[in-house]
C-alpha cells in the first residue's frame, strides 16, 4: 500500500440488504463507495451477518462510517409501533448491524455520515419514532419517491427543495439555507430522537436531515441521496466535510494489519 494510502481514514459502509449481501449485488452500494474515495478516504464494506465480536472488532480497526439507503424499512418493533400495510420487508440483520455501529460512533467519538434509511435507523437508535408511509399519515404530502408519482411518470429521482435550518452544518456546507435535494424514501422521521437537532424539511415539513448535538462529534443524517448526486456541488461538500472529521478521528484509533 503506497503511503498516500495508507493515510486514507478507513470508513464502514454495510450492505444495503443480507439478500444484496449474499447475492453479490452492490451497484447502489459502490455509489457510496465511489462516493467515499473520491473524497479521499478509504470505504470498507461490513457483513451484516458476522458474529458480535466480529463485528466489534472490525468497528475498531475503522475510523468513520457510512450508513447507507435499503430498500428495507426499519422495524416498527423498535420504537414501540405497530406494523403499517405499507411496512413491507424487513432485515433484521441490516437492523442490528447498523444499531451497533451507531453505539460504537457515538461512544468513540466517530464521524457517522447516515443517509436515508441510515438517517430513520440513526433516529430511531437515539429513541426516536418514524412515519411509516408519508403518502398515508401525511395527505398532501411532496411526492418524496417514484411510487408516489403515476406509473412510468419519470426514471430518476424525484428532486425537490429543503430549507436548512440557520447556524447547522448543512448550511454551513450549502452556503445558504436553501438548497435542492433529490429523494426516494416512503418514511420519515416522525418523533426527533434524543440529542438530535433537526437541520433540513422540506416544502411539506417532512423532516430531511439531523445533526447530533450530544458533543462535539460529526454525526450528521440526510434522508435524500447524496451519493447519487456526484456532480452536486453541496453533495461533494457533504462527503469531503465527513472525510476530513474521518481524518482527525483517525489518530485515536488502533490500526491493525
Amino acid at each position: 500500500m503506497v503511503p498516500e494510502q495508507a493515510n486514507r481514514p478507513r470508513v464502514g459502509i454495510p450492505w444495503r440488504t443480507t439478500e444484496e449481501q449474499h447475492k453479490g449485488i452492490r451497484e447502489k452500494l459502490d455509489c457510496y463507495f465511489e462516493a467515499v474515495r473520491k473524497a479521499g478516504a478509504k470505504p470498507e464494506e461490513i457483513s451484516l451477518d458476522q458474529a458480535p465480536g466480529d463485528l466489534e472488532d472490525q468497528l475498531n480497526k475503522l475510523d468513520a462510517f457510512v450508513l447507507p439507503g435499503s430498500p428495507a424499512d426499519v422495524d416498527p418493533a423498535r420504537y414501540g409501533a405497530s406494523r403499517a400495510d405499507k411496512t413491507k420487508t424487513l432485515d433484521v440483520n441490516r437492523d442490528k448491524t447498523d444499531a451497533t455501529i451507531i453505539t460504537h460512533a457515538l461512544e468513540h467519538s466517530k464521524p457517522l455520515l447516515a443517509i436515508c434509511y441510515g438517517c430513520q435507523i440513526l433516529n430511531v437508535s437515539l429513541h426516536g419514532s418514524l412515519i411509516q408511509d408519508i403518502q398515508s399519515e401525511k395527505p398532501g404530502a411532496f411526492a418524496h419517491g417514484q411510487t408516489d408519482l403515476p406509473p412510468g411518470e419519470r426514471k430518476d429521482d424525484v428532486r425537490h427543495p429543503a430549507s436548512l435550518a440557520s447556524e447547522s452544518r448543512l448550511a454551513r456546507l450549502r452556503g445558504t439555507t436553501q438548497a435542492e435535494i433529490n429523494s426516494s424514501h416512503h418514511q420519515a422521521i416522525g418523533k426527533v430522537g434524543k440529542n438530535l437537532r433537526v437541520t433540513a424539511r422540506a416544502p411539506d415539513g417532512i423532516i430531511e436531515g439531523v445533526e447530533w448535538t450530544g458533543d462535539s462529534n460529526w454525526v450528521v443524517g440526510v434522508q435524500w441521496h447524496p451519493e447519487r448526486m456526484g456532480d452536486d456541488a453541496f453533495a461533494k461538500q457533504l462527503f469531503k466535510d465527513f472525510t476530513q472529521a474521518a481524518s482527525k478521528a483517525r489518530g485515536g484509533v488502533t490500526h491493525k494489519a
